[in-house]
């Protein structure tokens, strides 16, 4: 069965050529040109990807993504932006986006991040095999997709969740920044490694009782992350 990918950008010259581009690779498509009505879309269609631009009419990117998020929708979401500053891009991250692309962009690169995205977040037809993976007070779950502190069940996107996982699999070894990023990303970023900094931030954001003085994912300098079990 065809995956389903959404298309919210008011640029009709870019829809019309990322939509060209998905169907070649046999994805099915639907376009928005405005913010307003795409989370109910998400919610009564349930797509596979969303490739979401920043800035809509109606409602824009950033406060669609969150409020995908706050729902618990964990869709992969790549985020097209048009200036290309740092803080764009990382604003993007924040609200919970998968990955982000600036404008200009190559569609061959696009369609990569898709497949790419969309492949990570395939369910293991493997599952029965998985375990779990307790450190501290953290339970994760690999088969269910699920982590706890203590009793109490914490919300993670796909990739959080993977990323959380990889460095668990690792403790108490750190894991260089270009690893993470080839191995939970499955796409090289050409140096670009703010999005995994950024994931780390939102995963000790929701494990960590003191974020700014972590004591779990702690950062091995000039190196990468690494988990302290």
């Amino acid at each position: 069965m065809s995956k389903h990918i959404l298309v919210v950008d008011d640029e009709q010259s870019i829809t019309t050529l990322i939509d060209y581009n998905l169907k070649q690779q046999d994805y099915e498509t639907t376009v928005l040109n405005e913010g307003t009505h795409v989370v109910d879309h998400v919610v009564q269609h349930s797509p596979d990807l969303i490739v979401l631009d920043l800035m809509l009419p109606g409602k824009d990117g950033m406060e669609i993504c969150k409020e995908l998020r706050e729902l618990g929708m964990d869709l992969p979401i790549i985020m097209l932006t048009a200036k290309g500053e740092e803080a764009d891009k990382i604003s993007g991250l924040d609200t919970g986006a998968d990955d982000y692309m600036t404008k200009p962009f190559s569609t061959k690169e696009l369609i990569a991040r898709v497949n790419a995205l969309l492949r990570r977040s395939t369910p293991n037809s493997q599952t029965s095999s998985l375990s779990k993976i307790s450190f501290k007070d953290i339970t994760i779950s690999e088969e269910t997709y699920e982590v706890f502190k203590g009793d109490h069940p914490i919300s993670f996107t796909k990739k959080e969740f993977e990323l959380l996982l990889y460095l668990a699999k690792e403790s108490p070894k750190p894991v260089k920044r270009e690893v993470l990023l080839q191995d939970i990303w499955d796409f090289d970023f050409i140096g670009d490694t703010r999005i995994v900094d950024v994931h780390i931030s939102h995963l000790r954001e929701k494990l960590e009782e003191e974020p700014k003085n972590p004591a779990l994912i702690k950062t091995v300098r000039g190196v990468g992350y690494k988990i302290e079990g």
